[in-house]
Formats: C-alpha cells, structure tokens, sequence
C-alpha cells in the first residue's frame, strides 16, 4: 500500500532538452547541416532541416533524405556536421534566465537532468556554456542509446538517472519531438518556444502547457506543472504517429 508519506518521499525530476530550450543554438544546428549536406552534393531547404532539429544524427539524415537514400554517406555527413558545430563550441548562446531558471528547480528539491539528443561532447560543451554544473543531478546523450528522440529511450534513461518515476518528472523541450518523446515514456512536457517552432505547432503535438521561454516558465515556477505532482499528459504527443512535426 502506497501511502502519502511514501509519495512525499519519492524522488521528483525535472528532465531538460537543452538546443533550442536552454541554449539558443537550433539554427546553429540546422546552418551547420545544410552546410554538411550541402557539401555533400545534398540541397535540402534550411526551413526543412530546422523542422528537423532535435531529433539525433541516427535518425535526422533518414528524415530528410529518406529512406532509399546511400546510407554509405552518412557517418560522412555527420562527421561534417560535427565538426562546423564543433566551432561554435566556446561561443554557445545560453538562453535569458536559463541557468537561474535551472538553479531555481533545483532549490525546490527537482532532481534536474539533461536529456538530448545531441552528442556527448556537444552536452560537455553546453554544460560548460550553462555552467551550473552544481544543480545538474545527471546528463544523458545520444551516444548513451539506441534511438533518440523522437524514440522514447533518452527519457527512460533520464528517468533511470533520477530515479523518479514517470509521473514524478516533467519534462521540458522545444520541439515536436521532445513532446513525443516524452509522451511514449509516460512523462508529462512542457513546451518551450525558443526553438523556434511555432505554438500552434507545438501545441498541437501535445505538451501539458507552452512557455514562451525561460524567463516566464521561471516566473510561473510555483503554478507550472514543476511545482508539484506532475499531470498526465494529454493531447496528440503520444503514441506510434509518424515521424512528421504537426
């Protein structure tokens, strides 16, 4: 039997994106793939590879160049991709009141870790930009599983790294596939807008509720889904949809 004494005492987390929801780097990311497509003999509109960002390496080149495409090409052009994002490395943009907004989850007792689809160095590297280290209970990156996101794994293994259970952790991203992410591992999403996706966009996917970034999820922090035990979530996010944003 489960008693409000046990819940009290059960870890509580809050699992973060971080392009495009702590750091401002999604159209970093999508200049730096077209450029490595691009390069590669690959003329893909930037406004598609935008839409794209936030799913990881394993699976953002099959979204846009389809199935049927020389997979052979591929460790080519992520390793063309990485190495033109890998020099704005000392210079990553930390969004306004991220880092504060950050400390103040933690201060409330939330477990807080990272979870993107991004690679291990590209954590590092943002970890070193957010320099909060001391609030950060864990990370976890693509190269720690399988599939990323839209693919649940990256949330179960930020969950594992908690120690929480699903509806004791909330989970915040900016993109259509953080929100399915999230929705196939049983974790409730707030939306961010500061990755550029639109809110009806975002919205549609179905998050518990939409920020405009930060600064106001920050402001709202003791009436946000953060403050207590997380709601369940609702909307279009979960399940097995196909693979396209909206």
């Amino acid at each position: 039997m489960t008693t409000s004494t046990d819940h009290d005492h059960r870890p509580r987390a809050a699992l973060f994106d971080l392009d495009g929801t702590l750091v401002d780097t999604n159209y970093l990311h999508s200049l730096t793939w077209w450029q490595a497509l691009h390069q590669n003999g690959h003329d893909i509109p930037m406004a598609r590879i935008h839409r794209a960002i936030g799913m990881g390496g394993d699976r953002i080149l099959e979204h846009l160049l389809g199935s049927a495409h020389d997979h052979r090409q591929d460790q080519r052009l992520r390793d063309a991709h990485h190495a033109l994002y890998a020099a704005w490395f000392d210079s990553l943009p930390v969004l306004d009141r991220a880092a504060d907004l950050l400390r103040a989850i933690a201060a409330r007792g939330l477990r807080i870790v990272l979870a993107s689809s991004a690679s291990a160095d590209e954590v590092a590297a943002i970890r070193a930009a957010l320099d909060v280290d001391e609030v950060i209970h864990g990370a976890t990156s693509a190269d720690d599983v399988d599939r990323s996101k839209p693919a649940p794994d990256l949330v179960h293994q930020a969950l594992a790294l908690s120690d929480a259970a699903p509806a004791d952790a909330v989970f915040v991203g900016d993109t259509v596939w953080d929100v399915q992410a999230a929705a196939r591992a049983g974790v409730p999403c707030i939306g961010l807008l500061t990755g550029g996706i639109s809110e009806a966009e975002l919205t549609a996917a179905g998050p518990v509720t939409v920020y405009p970034g930060p600064p106001e999820l920050l402001r709202s922090l003791d009436s946000s889904p953060l403050a207590g035990k997380a709601p369940r979530t609702t909307g279009s996010g979960g399940g097995d949809r196909p693979e396209t944003p909206g």
